[in-house]
């Protein structure tokens, strides 16, 4: 996308981008978009005691006027300095009052050596340049309800630049002094509250008062006629806004009382007041992430937080983790900062779990630990049991890679090894840590070993060797109970530890081994005792004399981030059992053992999918049950990739139907029955399942409890789409006739994707790979997301090849931000045996592409490779 916003760019001023070229004088720097470590260490060196001030002229139209004033200490004149700067066309430069002729290749000014000095520096430049549609820079977006325009900032990781004129790197702290002079109608946000708000040229002046010090990527501008809600019931005033046409869909309530909520647990924890004197969050379009920690600023992503309908009790969760990680990192990255993009993972990793443990003490989700492992470490797992793993803590040469190792590593394998030292070290341990590093290094930067020294100091340890076996080790071992029984009881017990071939390291960790007994009608914990072990074996001898149990799990309560072998004994009572299982946390572990075998060919996809059909009717947990139908219609897309029309599938399919219809149609719980009209939904495919469908949308079959929102009607719509039902090309029409809203628009676009229709997949492919499209970027990635259901197997293999032959040259071209989104949607894997030589044989000649690329190259591979296992393991037939 960055050759995308240049041309845009330069269509829209007419004009040449570059100022003058390079001269002798130029610095040493690449000539192009990233900042290199190296390059950034050395600027740090030179560079200090930073101060922006920042004047902004918007109008809501596609460009923006900027003047950016940079004061700093030089240490010494003796070279050039680059000042960060992407696709402006500049009007003037000054150095230290000198008006010169900017040296400048689209990226960075190069400031001359001659025109700089020893001590404090000042450097005003004025430009102007296009708003951003690809969620960076200031992102500018034209409601299509009512006309109005929207603008938010968004810089990590390094895309300040595509703003205003600076040092773009997380260790050259700074200030910022921000006006706006902006449209009258319109209210403007950033990281402190404004000082004043004056008439001007027809509009509003906003003035604020200067920030803390703040890496650029945690400073923000968000303006436009945002509807704003207020709350001053807390300790710190908070304020929500969203733009006006979706204001009707915000229900402020929770979102004020979770926040009020997080923010005391965290003054509490901490140890250290919340610093940005007031709290504000905005909902905005068109967003590439789920959330933004903005200091005092933050921003979430309508598409994920505007609901059609009342909140699901799992949107409300979802709502309330979002909010307290986000807040986690007012303190854990915002307060204090990595000093470069290599410490990003543990911002993220931090996070996730301090975010999780909010969630779970501060608000009505006792069980967020339970959510974080079925949501995402389980996710976790399964990238690090592939050959796609990384370790947590890995090299960012450039820019360019900063968001490279941004995945289910960083953010659920981090948190869970965070979670692990909590209980390796103590919890009081661990807490008195994190608040001396917190009070030791706050407004600075930091690198992972004064985190890890600031634990192990308060521990009283040394954490160098807990540090090298889990962050820069990847893989994920796994653990096993070996045990023998005599008259009843148990005669030796100990915990055997292996770990894959290519990633051999044994790791130290502490976990809970509990027994269980399945003699009554309920599956009863008779004995539980902490093990801290490491190497391959550990014995346990507090368990000796126990009686003989029925299950073994060697991970209770989920304290190690290990994938847990069953024995035999266990893994049988387990199948037969589950749903006798008391603890919703250990149910959900026990149908992951299930589903990592299947995955890992040691029970028949056919057995386990009889297990759910048997036990899922009877789950009475909520967030359970939602795993539970994940794993379902995982395992109904690989039928379909697999066999769409052999016997077994249709049958199967045919099953599942009906529990998840009955599942809508038994009980009282609205958020059950939305659960399982959820699933039903996904898993329609017979002609009955389509009609019902298409009823549902006119008002027939209703049944009693349920609620067919707009969000609902759009799912349908898509749904009936794909699968190509009669009518529904009319039902899409008619839908985009009732709801013209942004979401509408874009719920629309998916419903035309996914149709089973050759020339459709084939005019989207060139949209997708044509980089001056117009389009946002919004619209291209909901065009990937989309493009190639499970149900359309056939389809995607007729442009399998040409996707994964454009892959190098889109890898090369479009930029990290675009490559996330293809590479994770659109590398094909066609579930035979043609399509996993095709990309081993892809992985073998595509050695040149990005590290992001490459790893999604490989772990989709590995996926494809299982699923041929998968179905090889089968027990029935599939001709």
């Amino acid at each position: 996308m960055k050759s995308l916003i240049s041309q845009a760019v330069a269509l829209a001023f007419g004009t040449a981008l570059v100022a003058g070229a390079l001269p002798s004088y130029a610095a040493t720097r690449p000539d192009n978009a990233w900042l290199a470590q190296a390059d950034a260490e050395a600027r740090a060196a030179r560079v200090s005691n930073v101060a922006y001030v920042l004047d902004f002229t918007l109008t809501g139209k596609e460009t923006f006027a900027a003047t950016t004033t940079l004061r700093f200490d030089l240490k010494d004149a003796g070279e050039a300095l680059t000042v960060d700067l992407d696709k402006a066309i500049i009007k003037s430069l000054t150095v230290n009052g000198k008006t010169v002729t900017p040296q400048y290749n689209n990226w960075f000014i190069t400031l001359a050596a001659a025109d700089l000095k020893a001590g404090r520096n000042e450097v005003v430049v004025s430009y102007e340049r296009a708003h951003s549609t690809n969620g960076e820079g200031l992102h500018r977006m034209v409601d299509p309800v009512d006309g109005r325009v929207y603008t938010y900032s968004h810089f990590e990781p390094a895309a300040a630049h595509q703003m205003f004129a600076l040092f773009d790197q997380p260790d050259l702290k700074a200030t910022y002094e921000v006006s706006v002079t902006a449209p009258a109608d319109w209210l403007v946000v950033s990281t402190t509250r404004e000082s004043s708000v004056r008439d001007a040229d027809g509009g509003k002046r906003w003035t604020f008062p200067a920030t803390k010090k703040l890496s650029a990527y945690n400073f923000s501008l968000h303006a436009g006629p945002y509807k704003v809600w207020e709350d001053g019931s807390g300790k710190y005033p908070m304020r929500l806004f969203a733009r006006q046409s979706v204001a009707a869909q915000i229900d402020p309530a929770p979102w004020f009382t979770y926040t009020k909520q997080g923010l005391a647990f965290f003054d509490d924890y901490f140890g250290i007041p919340y610093q940005f004197d007031k709290y504000d969050q905005l909902l905005v379009p068109d967003f590439l992430y789920g959330a933004m920690e903005n200091a005092g600023a933050i921003t979430f992503a309508e598409a994920r937080f505007l609901h059609k309908d009342k909140m699901t009790t799992d949107q409300r969760h979802a709502l309330a983790s979002v909010i307290m990680h986000e807040m986690a990192h007012q303190w854990f990255g915002d307060l204090v900062t990595m000093k470069w993009w290599n410490g990003l993972w543990l911002n993220e990793s931090f996070a996730s779990f301090m975010g999780t443990l909010g969630t779970a003490e501060s608000t009505e989700f006792r069980n967020a630990w339970q959510y974080f492992y079925s949501n995402a470490k389980t996710g976790a797992y399964r990238q690090d049991d592939s050959p796609g793993t990384h370790p947590i803590e890995v090299p960012v040469p450039t820019t360019a890679n900063a968001f490279d190792n941004i995945d289910a590593i960083t953010y659920a394998k981090g948190a869970s090894t965070l979670k692990q030292l909590r209980h390796l070290l103590g919890e009081e341990t661990f807490r008195q840590g994190v608040h001396d590093y917190l009070v030791k290094y706050q407004f600075k930067n930091a690198r992972l070993d004064d985190f890890i020294g600031s634990l192990g100091e308060a521990a009283g340890r040394d954490l160098g060797p807990w540090t090298q076996q889990w962050l820069y080790q990847p893989g994920v071992n796994t653990i096993a109970a070996e045990y023998s029984c005599k008259a009843g009881k148990v005669e030796a017990f100990a915990l055997r530890q292996t770990a894959p071939q290519a990633y051999p390291v044994l790791r130290e960790q502490r976990v809970q081994v509990a027994l269980f007994d399945a003699s009554g009608k309920a599956v009863k914990l008779a004995r539980n005792v902490p093990v801290t072990y490491q190497g391959a074996v550990t014995d346990v001898p507090a368990l000796q004399g126990a009686l003989c149990p029925d299950l073994v799990y060697p991970n209770y309560q989920d304290w190690g981030f290990v994938k847990v072998k069953l024995d035999e004994r266990s893994f049988a009572t387990a199948r037969a059992n589950v749903s006798k299982v008391a603890d919703p946390l250990l149910r959900a572990m026990l149908w992951q053992s299930m589903w990592e075998g299947v995955r890992d060919g040691a029970l028949p996809l056919n057995e386990f999918l009889q297990t759910a059909l048997n036990n899922a009717p009877r789950e009475t947990d909520y967030a359970l049950l939602g795993n539970v139908l994940d794993k379902v219609r995982g395992g109904h897309a690989y039928l379909q990739r697999m066999a769409p029309q052999a016997a077994y599938t249709r049958k199967t399919a045919q099953a599942l139907e009906d529990m998840a219809w009955q599942g809508v149609r038994s009980g009282t719980d609205a958020n059950f029955k939305r659960r399982w009209l959820t699933a039903y939904i996904d898993l329609a495919g017979s002609r009955e399942a389509l009609a019902r469908l298409a009823g549902l949308l006119a008002g027939r079959g209703v049944p009693q409890g349920v609620t067919v929102s707009q969000d609902v009607r759009w799912t349908i719509v898509r749904k009936l789409a794909e699968r190509n039902a009669a009518g529904s090309a009319a039902l899409l029409a008619a839908e985009q006739q009732r709801d013209k809203t942004d979401t509408g628009a874009a719920a629309a676009l998916a419903a035309s994707v996914v149709r089973p229709d050759p020339q459709v997949k084939n005019e989207w492919l060139g949209q997708i790979g044509d980089l001056q499209t117009k389009l946002p970027f919004a619209r291209i990635r909901t065009a990937m997301e989309h493009l190639y259901p499970s149900s359309q197997a056939a389809l995607a293999e007729q442009t399998a090849e040409r996707r994964l032959a454009q892959l190098p040259e889109l890898d090369k071209a479009a930029g990290p931000v675009f490559m996330r989104a293809y590479a994770g949607t659109l590398i094909p894997a066609g579930c035979t045996p043609h399509s996993v030589q095709r990309l081993a044989d892809a992985t073998t000649k595509y050695t040149a592409l990005s590290a992001g690329a490459r790893r999604a190259l490989l772990a989709q591979h590995d996926e494809d490779r299982r699923c041929v296992a998968i179905r090889q393991a089968l027990t029935v037939p599939l001709e």
